[in-house]
């Protein structure tokens, strides 16, 4: 969808990586203008520690064909958040697309672990890199959204609303920080639909991000390697995916008709009809229930 987005302002908080990296650069491929923001910089890491950037990922989106502007925001600071804002507002007078992805919880989590056993500080912690960055997020940015009709926030988050409702996730931390999410796009739903504009929770799949490659030992080039551990993976997507989900529904101009919903990248893709880089389509949380939750072999067979 080369050119769909040229006129279109978008920012990806928490774009330094992952999906959200992902998101930004399929946006730049469609020719929008998006504003990238995290923590993480080439002159200064976030406690991840990582070597993705965000002015890695403004690079990608001008390779791409859009427009990247790197922002170091850090949004559980509202002054930042605000300033950020106010920036895009003098800059290009309005905002089209706000994608909420700021997460920064895989250091903080402990699998299986009841409340009571849990790390306080780094639950509580999670709960506030996950949900409270997304609500001062929105705060600061959709009276800019509203300027203009048809604006669309998308609310990043690990499983669709009806595999969560019946699926412990990880822990108490992590579900209620994931089950959080689904309602913000819900609730902005409310909010927005009437003043014109659209709200959604998405997720991707099981992601190829970054940190996931490195956790298997892989790269993106042989990650089917990583398979003959963990048969699963082969359901796995990239990044880019669930960016080509988010660029679809931007171009969408009854993107109205999900106001509220919870979507997936593999669900959208049998909608929209793009695929992921290799052509394929996985669909992957249809895979997990019927698949891997269903102690199946694993066999991606109709699924990818």
């Amino acid at each position: 969808m080369p050119e769909q987005l040229k006129d279109r302002v978008a920012l990806v908080a928490g774009a330094t990586r992952g999906a959200g990296r992902g998101i930004a650069v399929e946006l730049g491929a469609a020719g929008a203008t998006v504003y990238v923001t995290g923590r993480s910089t080439r002159t200064h890491r976030s406690e991840y520690d990582r070597p993705e950037t965000i002015e890695d990922t403004a690079d990608l989106v001008s390779e791409a064909g859009g427009h990247g502007i790197a922002v170091p925001t850090d949004h559980l600071d509202p002054a930042q958040v605000r300033t950020l804002v106010d920036r895009i507002a003098g800059e290009q007078g309005r905002l089209d697309v706000l994608v909420n992805d700021v997460w920064g919880g895989e250091t903080l989590f402990a699998w299986d672990t009841p409340v009571w056993e849990h790390d306080l500080d780094k639950g509580l912690r999670l709960l506030r890199l996950a949900v409270e960055t997304h609500a001062i997020t929105s705060h600061h940015a959709l009276p800019l959204l509203l300027r203009h009709p048809g604006g669309l926030v998308v609310e990043m988050t690990d499983g669709t609303a009806e595999y969560n409702r019946d699926t412990y996730r990880v822990n108490f931390f992590y579900d209620l920080a994931k089950a959080s999410v689904l309602r913000m796009a819900f609730a902005l739903a409310h909010e927005l639909g009437p003043r014109g504009a659209t709200a959604v929770a998405l997720t991707p799949g099981w992601l190829r991000s970054e940190m996931m490659l490195d956790n298997f030992g892989v790269r993106e080039d042989n990650w089917r390697e990583a398979t003959t551990r963990v048969p699963h993976f082969a359901i796995s997507e990239t990044p880019r995916y669930v960016g080509r989900a988010v660029a679809a529904l931007a171009a969408d101009p009854d993107v109205a008709r999900w106001n509220g919903q919870s979507l997936s990248s593999g669900g959208l893709a049998q909608v929209y009809g793009f695929t992921d880089l290799d052509g394929s389509r996985p669909d992957a949380w249809r895979y997990l229930v019927e698949v891997q939750d269903a102690d199946k072999p694993a066999d991606t067979t109709g699924y990818r």
